[in-house]
C-alpha cells in the first residue's frame, strides 16, 4: 500500500473524482478527512462501509466553500485532532458555462470563491500543519481548460489557470519545508459536471483525444495516488494532464 500511515484532507468527497480519489487513497492505507458540502445518509454509509473494508480512519468533514466561516470550522476541527495532515487533495469546484459578455462580474467571483480562493484559504491554513512536520504533499485539480482555454467558459477557465499559477508559487515557496505541490489537469470526465454539458457539446471536446472516450474519476485518483506517494518524491510545482491525449 502505497499511503500506509499517512493522512489526506480531501474535499469534494461526495462523488466524482473527490469520491474515487477517497477509495482508493484508504484503499492504499490512508486515514482520510472526507470533506463535503453538506451531510448525507448515503455519503456517511458509504464511509463507515469504506472504513470497515480498508481499516482505516475515515472522518467526515462539512462545509460550504463559499462561507470562510464553515471552512474555518472545519479547519479547526482537523486541527484540533492534532494529527499530521500529509497530504491535501484540492478536489471540489464549480464550472459556468457562458460567452464572455454573457458572464455577469457576480457570477465571475462566485466562480472564483469556489474555484481559487476558497483552495487556496484551505492550503494555507493546512499546509502550516505541513510546515511543521517538514513535509508534505498538495495537490490540486486544475483543467485543461485552464491551460488551453475554453469558449463558453471564461471563469471556470481564469479561476483553474489561476489555481496554476498559485501551484508553481507554492512549489517554489514550500519546497524549503519539504512540501510539493502539484496539479492535475483533467480533459474530458465522466462526472456529473460533465454529464450535465449538451451532447454536441460533450462531443466536441472529446473531439481532440487521442483515446476515443471520455476518461474515468478513478483515472485522475491514480494520478493523485502517484503524486501523493514517495513514488513521486522529486516532482513538485508541474501540471499533469490527464486529457487522453487532448493536449498532445
Amino acid at each position: 500500500m502505497l499511503l500506509q500511515g499517512k493522512t489526506a484532507v480531501i474535499t469534494g468527497c461526495l462523488r466524482g473524482i473527490g469520491r474515487a480519489a477517497l477509495d482508493l487513497f484508504a484503499h492504499h492505507g490512508a486515514s482520510v478527512w472526507a470533506c463535503c458540502q453538506a451531510p448525507d445518509d448515503g455519503f456517511a454509509a458509504h464511509v463507515a462501509e469504506l472504513a470497515e473494508a480498508t481499516g482505516v480512519t475515515i472522518i467526515p468533514v462539512y462545509f460550504d466553500l463559499t462561507s470562510h466561516e464553515q471552512m474555518r470550522a472545519g479547519i479547526k476541527q482537523i486541527v484540533d485532532a492534532k494529527r499530521n495532515v500529509d497530504i491535501l487533495l484540492n478536489i471540489a469546484g464549480a464550472a459556468h458555462n457562458a460567452l464572455f459578455h454573457m458572464t455577469s462580474m457576480d457570477k465571475l467571483k462566485e466562480v472564483f470563491e469556489i474555484d481559487f480562493f476558497s483552495q487556496i484559504f484551505l492550503t494555507q491554513m493546512l499546509t502550516k500543519l505541513m510546515m511543521r512536520a517538514k513535509s508534505g504533499s498538495v495537490i490540486t485539480v486544475a483543467s485543461i481548460a485552464g491551460l488551453d482555454g475554453n469558449p463558453g467558459q471564461i471563469a471556470y477557465s481564469s479561476a483553474k489557470a489561476a489555481l496554476i499559477g498559485a501551484t508553481k508559487t507554492l512549489a517554489a515557496e514550500l519546497g524549503a519545508y519539504g512540501i510539493r505541490v502539484n496539479a492535475i489537469a483533467p480533459g474530458v470526465i465522466q462526472t456529473d459536471m460533465t454529464a450535465a454539458l449538451p451532447k454536441e457539446k460533450f462531443q466536441e471536446l472529446l473531439r481532440g483525444s487521442k483515446l476515443p472516450r471520455a476518461g474515468l474519476p478513478e483515472e485522475v485518483a491514480q494520478a493523485m495516488l502517484f503524486l501523493a506517494s514517495d513514488l513521486s518524491s522529486y516532482v513538485t510545482g508541474q501540471v499533469l494532464r490527464v486529457d487522453g491525449g487532448i493536449g498532445g
